[in-house]
């Protein structure tokens, strides 16, 4: 199939699953690592005129998480309309110091699902989702946290890897939503005719996205919709970076399946780093079956993988804030971009292969031999993979 064929086949295909249509006209620019990712969002607050929007799960103590809570709180005394959203759980260690910064500087500060007022079943259902908007014109997602660990280039296991991505275009609105849908179970006021602008967006670049919101929900999401159809659309090339890899069956049979077609299936994971050794051990007692399909596994060996990524084919890309396990597409509200438009897939792939040069292939036979001590260990955490 011609690759716009396959690329147009590919568009109608995911709107027609999942039902949200892709925008033309996106500018979309690939921002690896901390190095790339932390400048470009403090820059974009820092020249905001009218409102910012954030939301993150992670927001640790240390010096990038200063820097953000210093940006924000100058813009907001400025007069720009500041809302922060931060995940109660996965934002829990942030510096009391800094929250008190924020507010009084005027910074609209919301706990999503905070722990003291929490039902049982909303323990397990988090907002994982990363979103910064700024002016309503441009917005960020991705993977990463507000954290140290974040910083630097990946050099060694105090600089994790990831990938974040900047959007101008019509997308921004999907990202926007995305914030909206988590900022209206913590606040009434949705938005302010004072600050909040829905304006036409221009059309800036030359990529198509669709914006997918995964939301904690039984039986499976969206992004559950979007992760089994581009499976299914892979012909000849999948890769798949991930730093938390639980499929569950059917995802593992899919991985199979295309790989029993003759598609290169690709799958890049944390190495000796690895932050939750837990949900590795988790995922490892599939690895066999995986590798006996043909699936390739490789560890990254310098620090903590932590990007999520699947590219198709060289031609579209599934990026955002979803792990490829159960919790991200069953558990937690996430916000995913499909993006067709093969300069960025390229791009993806170039960096995938740089990681793969860093990176340990699992070895078939070695794998099979591993100890009795290694089994035990899975089997142990094997009641653990439905929320891992």
């Amino acid at each position: 199939m011609d690759p716009q064929e396959a690329i147009a086949n590919g568009r109608r295909t995911l709107e027609g699953v999942v039902g949200i249509p892709a925008t033309e006209g996106n500018r979309v620019t690939v921002l690896r690592n901390g190095q790339q990712i932390f400048p470009a969002m403090l820059e974009a607050i820092d020249g905001a005129e009218h409102t910012i929007d954030f939301l993150t799960f992670v927001y640790w103590k240390g010096e990038i998480g200063t820097e953000m809570a210093g940006a924000l709180s100058r813009r907001a005394r400025s007069g720009v309309r500041v809302r922060v959203l931060l995940d109660a759980w996965g934002s829990h260690p942030i510096e009391e110091h800094l929250i008190d910064e924020m507010k009084s500087a005027g910074v609209k500060l919301r706990w999503f699902r905070p722990l003291s007022r929490l039902h049982v079943h909303d323990v397990n259902h988090r907002t994982h989702r990363k979103v910064l908007v700024v002016d309503e014109s441009m917005g960020f997602t991705g993977g990463v946290g507000i954290s140290d660990l974040w910083r630097g280039d990946a050099r060694d296991e105090h600089e994790w890897r990831d990938t974040h991505f900047k959007v101008e275009g019509p997308a921004v609105d999907g990202l926007r939503a995305a914030f909206l849908d988590n900022w209206a179970e913590t606040d009434p006021t949705i938005f302010e005719a004072e600050f909040d602008r829905f304006p036409s967006q221009p059309a800036p670049g030359d990529s198509t996205v669709q914006c997918v919101r995964g939301s904690s929900a039984t039986g499976g999401s969206d992004l559950r919709s979007v992760f089994q159809t581009l499976l299914q659309l892979a012909t000849r090339q999948l890769r798949v970076t991930t730093a938390y890899f639980v499929p569950d069956d059917d995802l593992t049979k899919r991985l199979r399946d295309a790989a029993g077609r003759g598609v290169r299936v690709q799958i890049l994971l944390p190495g000796p780093f690895a932050d939750k050794r837990f949900v590795q051990l988790a995922a490892e007692t599939d690895y066999e079956e995986l590798i006996e399909s043909g699936v390739e596994l490789w560890n990254f060996q310098p620090s903590m993988m932590h990007a999520k990524i699947m590219t198709v084919d060289g031609l579209i890309a599934n990026v955002g804030s979803a792990n490829f396990n159960t919790r991200s597409l069953n558990s937690d509200e996430e916000i995913n971009m499909v993006i067709f438009d093969p300069s960025i897939a390229r791009t993806l792939d170039d960096h995938f292969e740089k990681d793969l040069e860093r990176s340990v292939r699992i070895d078939a036979q070695r794998w099979k031999k591993r100890s009795l001590f290694q089994h035990a260990k899975e089997q142990l955490v094997a009641p653990l993979r439905p929320v891992s």
